[in-house]
């Protein structure tokens, strides 16, 4: 079975059971300031995992790009990956654990469908603590499935409890795991007891409870599924192979890096992990960059992870011998092999293969300065009776110049100098964490901080961007934004700085418009009549798909229309006075903005 198969088979099958497909959406969460990318198929879903209602009812089932940045430097062994797909399905106050544990079960054995050998499954359910009793539900529902006691393992919440933070809504969840090692478990092997030979395929988490504090735990009235059950790991089961690398989903990659680099996978540890960093990272650079809101390569946020993803491949291309600018090339393949499942990559082809090449241009030039840089350094160097550089130094090349520490550590030899390495990696730490992208978690995804400041603020996007297309024209288009409880940022498509007047202009309309105090009404409708009726959509939904449109105005007279998920006010006058605190670049064609809100009347509840 190849992943296109396995992808369609897994909608089909919750199709079979009342669940209604929906579309997979941006990499770069909507309003999340928690983490930088989608990193989990439930982000999407947080509205509707806090009590929106979704307009296409209570069963969902979906395939959703993911990106984890939590342990990029770990890429490059046989499994870990930074870009990844999740399958998921939802029931939002609908079904619970019998009909999950019963879906999930029937899905992965059924011949109809996976056809997986029952013998070499195992699960794992919560083992209990003094916030909450072991999970006998979820343990008695797989022994109803067929699930053997010794396939069963009660681990600690650090394993099996989900939690949207220190407070709200979380639960068990059940984790399942396919045998890895040789032949067929023996008696008694799970998760629990022989951790190595088991790898996790499906996590079916229970929001059961909302935490009142960190002793009350109070049953939720309306109670959520959310599973996820990642692409390339299952596909990698079904096909009995021992890497995700051996896969449909990345031997065309693969392939071209060989054609590329004269190089034969599979004929060398440390070239293969080179190829498998090129592979991963170039993926994904590829899926960010082809993505609805088009993030572009910086030095700070989300560009900035970009940014680190093609240098690092660009660096271990130069170790595997290529020396001209290879990216885009690379690029071709990924899209060739995705673009069915996401047709974005295709349409965003010419700028993707534009901002690799360019951002390979940058990064071979920085190697230069770089280099340039340690030969300023070596008079000093040389004064130390040590003959080391210091991991600060070395650091400091890196973070400010793009200087990978292995060409550090090969021009310091030439000059006779050893690296503190272990100095480096303490200052990258620290770095690390005054930076922090807070993946921690993430495997189990985390619902976004919501409150009515933030449901004000986003509201506000929606008057901006409409503000912005009267003083700007047509041109302007969103590119993503960014809400927390202090401000928002909204980043649009504009090819030069705005002026004071424009800026003035904009926040003079947004105002207005607060000030009128505008009905804020929202109808479920089929996307095409919704596009029709004016309404702004940022992301490419499926045909048919029905969506929820905001309109901010009286119905024949309105002033924003958009597709959106919400959350949102009432009515105008609840969001406050409007402020843009500055206007500035925030990539090549797209502008940012900073504002903040103060004031306005209480939400009603």
């Amino acid at each position: 079975m190849t992943a296109n198969e396995l992808r369609s088979k897994y909608i089909e099958f919750f199709k079979s059971k009342n669940h209604v497909e929906i579309s997979g959406q941006s990499l770069i969460p909507e309003n999340d300031p928690s983490v930088l990318f989608t990193t989990a198929g439930m982000h999407p879903l947080v509205p509707y995992l806090l009590g929106e209602k979704h307009p296409a009812g209570t069963r969902l089932t979906d395939y959703q790009k993911c990106i984890r940045t939590g342990d990029i430097d770990e890429v490059g062994d046989p499994s870990h990956l930074t870009c990844f797909e999740m399958l998921g399905n939802w029931s939002l106050g609908d079904y619970f654990k019998k009909e999950s544990i019963g879906f999930s079960y029937e899905f992965l054995t059924s011949p109809k469908w996976l056809g997986l050998d029952p013998r070499k499954i195992s699960v794992t359910v919560f083992a209990g603590d003094d916030n909450a009793p072991r999970d006998e539900e979820a343990a008695t529902y797989w022994k109803e499935n067929g699930m053997p006691e010794d396939k069963i393992a009660y681990l600690p919440a650090s394993d099996n409890w989900w939690a949207a933070g220190p407070t709200g809504p979380c639960g068990p969840d059940t984790e399942i795991f396919y045998w890895v090692g040789e032949g067929l478990p023996p008696a008694g092997s799970n998760k629990g007891t022989d951790s190595e030979n088991w790898m996790e395929i499906w996590n079916n988490v229970f929001m059961q409870y909302n935490r009142v504090d960190e002793k009350t735990l109070v049953p939720l009235p309306k109670k959520n599924v959310d599973t996820g059950m990642g692409l390339e790991r299952t596909n990698c089961i079904l096909q009995g192979k021992t890497s995700v690398y051996l896969t449909e989903v990345f031997q065309p990659i693969i392939v071209k890096i060989e054609e590329l680099s004269s190089y034969k996978y599979g004929t060398d540890a440390e070239k293969d992990r080179s190829v498998r960093i090129i592979a991963d990272h170039s993926r994904s650079a590829v899926f960010i960059l082809g993505d609805q809101k088009g993030v572009s390569p910086s030095n700070v946020g989300a560009g900035y992870v970009l940014r680190r993803l093609i240098r690092r491949a660009v660096r271990h291309g130069m170790k595997l011998g290529i020396e001209k600018n290879f990216l885009a090339e690379i690029a071709q393949a990924v899209i060739e092999n995705f673009k069915c499942a996401y047709p974005e990559l295709e349409q965003n082809k010419e700028k993707i293969f534009t901002e690799l090449s360019a951002e390979e241009n940058k990064f071979r030039d920085t190697l230069r300065k770089g280099e340039a840089e340690f030969q300023k350094l070596l008079p000093n160097l040389m004064k130390n009776p040590k003959k080391e550089i210091s991991g600060k130094i070395a650091f400091r090349l890196y973070d400010t110049f793009g200087f990978p520490l292995e060409l550090t550590q090969e021009l310091g030899a030439e000059n006779g100098f050893t690296v503190d390495v272990e100095g480096f990696k303490e200052a990258e730490r620290k770095h690390q964490e005054a930076s922090k992208t807070q993946d921690a978690g993430a495997a189990k995804g985390g619902l976004a901080e919501q409150s009515d400041t933030t449901t004000k603020y986003h509201t506000a996007t929606h008057l901006l961007q409409q503000a912005l297309v009267n003083v700007l024209g047509d041109k302007v288009a969103q590119k993503g934004s960014n809400i927390t409880n202090e401000r928002m940022r909204f980043d649009f498509t504009f090819d030069r700085p705005m002026t004071k007047d424009e800026i003035q202009k904009v926040e003079d309309i947004v105002n207005e418009q607060i000030k009128k105090d505008l009905p804020v009404t929202m109808e479920v409708m089929p996307l095409e009549k919704a596009k029709a009726e004016g309404a702004r959509a940022l992301f490419t939904n499926k045909y048919g798909e029905d969506v929820k449109v905001y309109t901010i105005g009286e119905k024949d007279n309105w002033f924003s229309k958009e597709v959106c998920g919400g959350p949102h006010v009432q009515h105008t006058a609840q969001i406050g006075e409007f402020k843009i605190q500055k206007e500035q670049s925030s990539s090549a064609g797209v502008r940012r903005i900073r504002a903040v809100i103060s004031g306005g009347l209480p939400l009603e509840k």
